[in-house]
């Protein structure tokens, strides 16, 4: 299974204590691939590293690049699908160009 995250639903899953954490579980133990682009990392990096600090944020990146069930994603075309917020096109078009199963937002 494809899966597509959004930034803030790995915000909240990352931590041991949230009743979101079987997400981040799930990816840990391979359950699913992530589908990510460096538009996606880069704001992973940019809104963890506001909430959590560098020092987890670096551990938390080097955990998801480093990962063997992680699809990195080119994108070739944008389709601009959500106009109620354009940030959010990157997740789309990702799962457009990798065929994800599923894209996890709030």
């Amino acid at each position: 299974m494809k899966v597509v995250l959004d930034t803030n639903v790995l915000l909240v899953s990352i931590s041991p204590k949230s009743r979101f954490r079987p997400i981040f579980d799930a990816f840990i133990t391979e359950r699913y691939k992530l589908c990510v682009t460096t538009d996606i990392l880069a704001e992973y990096e940019e809104v963890l590293s506001r909430h959590m600090g560098n020092e987890l944020t670096e551990y938390a990146l080097q955990l998801i690049e480093n990962a063997p069930n992680v699809l990195w994603t080119t994108k070739y075309f944008k389709w601009q699908l959500v106009e109620s917020d354009a940030d959010d096109n990157k997740f789309v078009d990702c799962a457009i160009a990798s065929n994800a199963d599923f894209i996890v937002s709030n």
